[in-house]
């Protein structure tokens, strides 16, 4: 569908995923981040810091949310991270469905995981509409 497309393009030209580098997949009410891991992720411990596990699990349930919405953008309003095991190389998948609608809100939920398909941390959001509209000014071509 061509607003999930315009959708990985919006996320594509965001200034933070330059860094990052994710990859993002939108399908309907569903999402996938994948994201490479590098070594300037790790905290002083050396691994991965859980700034990467929220990113990859709020963009995953944002974008699987938003598949829903085509016309403006959507806002995180509230979101819920569990960290249940450390990762420090590889590539990590976020993994997201929604999970709840009504007319204010959209419910998603996400896990990640690690190389080697173990679940790594999970996370549930919620999401409302903005007054944003989904239009080339925000990328969304």
């Amino acid at each position: 569908m061509e607003h999930f497309r315009k959708l990985e393009r919006l996320y594509a030209a965001a200034p933070i995923n330059a860094w990052f580098q994710p990859k993002l997949h939108v399908g309907n009410g569903e999402a996938e981040i994948r994201i490479e891991l590098r070594p300037e992720f790790h905290h002083a411990a050396g691994a991965t810091h859980g700034t990467l596990y929220f990113k990859a699990l709020d963009d995953a349930t944002f974008f699987a949310a938003n598949s829903l919405v085509e016309d403006v953008f959507l806002l995180t309003v509230h979101f819920e991270l569990e960290l249940l095991r450390p990762v420090v190389a590889g590539e990590v998948r976020a993994v997201a469905r929604v999970t709840q609608r009504d007319e204010r809100r959209i419910a998603a939920a996400g896990e990640l995981f690690d190389s080697d398909g173990k679940l790594i941390g999970r996370g549930k959001g919620r999401f409302a509409r903005s007054k944003i509209a989904l239009t080339p000014a925000v990328h969304y071509l």
